[in-house]
């Protein structure tokens, strides 16, 4: 076995050192949400359970005194403001003004020094009581009503919180897989992602190819090709809905005035239509293909960046040898052109995979999920707002980390990222 030398070793050392800090950024940004959404996936938890349980008190004041000699009576109305969890080692402390001496309290109250003290074992979920306070006053007995209405209590509690318990289910995980609608957004995800990710590297191998040849306007045209990438998301969103509209939309107007259609049709709210070829019929995904076409359209330009920067670097020798052997641009491009290419398709193949695979803004935007265009995104969305379970939403998600994890597996392990022999 091969040994180190001790400077060697204290090289490794310093290394570790250096690099301690940016590992502790890695892990507080990228690993700990993650962990916590693993964590919360195993957790029955609703939106409201994010605010802890407290104990709740309010004054009411049912006698006020006059005069030194009169009875001050007053009550504690006191709740557990959860639905659900209970509170323990309740206390409640009451600063008293002068003057004020006890009559009758309840068991669970003491005075010391004017300080009004009520100690509670439990209060149970929906807690509710009413505490009457009976006291005397003398003669320094100064302060108003809305003084005294207005004095501070201090009340301290002691709650199981949820989110740091140790106690776990597999509730979530059985309620999503056993949903019969999940299969359907699954497939639908992947028909998604897949077909958006490879219309987004068709278009843009079309547009590097294009704007690879020189003529005037080129640049133009390059800045022009980048709108898509660039422009904000709910802009581009909107002028596709506005455009596609099925009563004003400019498309459904060409359309039907040409008689290619005889009826508008509803682009991002018709979940099928019915397809005849040859006799035969087929519901076709009308919405969800519209989604996908806009999807390819807004980002095919970062494609067609990274292929027209790798074509640029093609050697033109290998494209005149090829012309001086007869070649055809057809062969050139699958002998020349592709081969060269492949590498920056592969890259960009996994990383656009990977982000349409957690596009949530495109889809809602345009159908909200509706007219079969759910993805598992939009159902984390779903789950954890729209139904306020934060312990479903946090399921799904991990679903998504699960499914994509094993894609990058199964991608590294049979496509390697343009390895040459």
């Amino acid at each position: 076995m091969m040994s180190h030398s001790p400077q060697a070793k204290s090289e490794a050392r310093l290394a570790y050192a250096f690099l301690l800090p940016t590992l502790l950024v890695v892990f507080s940004i990228v690993l700990v949400p993650v962990i916590a959404n693993f964590w919360i996936s195993f957790k029955t938890v609703e939106l409201s359970d994010l605010r802890p349980p407290k104990p709740i008190v309010k004054i009411q004041v049912s006698k006020w005194p006059k005069k030194q000699g009169d009875s001050f009576v007053f009550r504690y109305r006191i709740r557990n403001s959860s639905q659900k969890f209970p509170l323990k080692n309740i206390m409640i402390r009451h600063q008293l003004p002068d003057g004020m001496l006890v009559k009758e309290t309840d068991s669970r109250c003491s005075l010391l020094l004017n300080e009004l003290r009520c100690v509670f074992d439990n209060w149970p979920a929906k807690y509710r009581e009413k505490i009457l306070h009976k006291f005397i006053i003398d003669k320094a007995f100064k302060t108003s009503k809305k003084n005294f209405k207005n004095s501070v209590i201090k009340v301290s509690a002691d709650t199981d919180n949820i989110l740091t318990n140790f106690n776990f289910t597999l509730k979530n995980y059985v309620k999503i897989l056993t949903n019969p609608e999940f299969f359907f957004v699954l497939k639908t995800t992947f028909l998604y992602t897949l077909l958006g990710t490879l219309g987004s590297l068709f278009l843009g191998l079309f547009a590097a190819q294009l704007l690879n040849q020189r003529f005037t306007g080129r640049g133009f045209l390059r800045g022009l090709f980048l709108f898509p990438y660039v422009a904000p998301v709910i802009a581009v969103a909107f002028t596709w809905v506005l455009l596609l509209d099925p009563f004003s939309g400019t498309l459904n107007t060409m359309l039907v005035k040409i008689g290619f259609l005889s009826e508008p049709l509803n682009l991002f709210g018709q979940r099928y239509v019915l397809l005849n070829l040859f006799g035969f019929e087929m519901k076709f995904p009308l919405a969800l293909s519209t989604v996908i076409a806009f999807e390819s359209w807004r980002y095919f330009p970062l494609a067609f960046l990274f292929i027209l920067a790798r074509l640029q670097a093609i050697p033109n020798e290998l494209y005149e040898a090829a012309k001086i052997d007869g070649a055809s641009p057809i062969q050139q491009f699958l002998f020349i052109t592709l081969p060269q290419i492949s590498g920056i398709i592969s890259v960009m193949f996994l990383l656009r995979f990977i982000w349409t695979f957690n596009k949530f803004d495109d889809i809602f935007l345009l159908t909200g999920g509706n007219a079969g265009t759910r993805t598992l995104t939009v159902d984390v969305y779903e789950q954890g707002f729209a139904l306020a379970d934060l312990g479903a939403g946090s399921a799904v998600a991990v679903i998504i980390f699960g499914l994509l994890s094993l894609f990058m597996i199964l991608y590294f392990r049979f496509l390697p990222l343009g390895e040459e022999e």
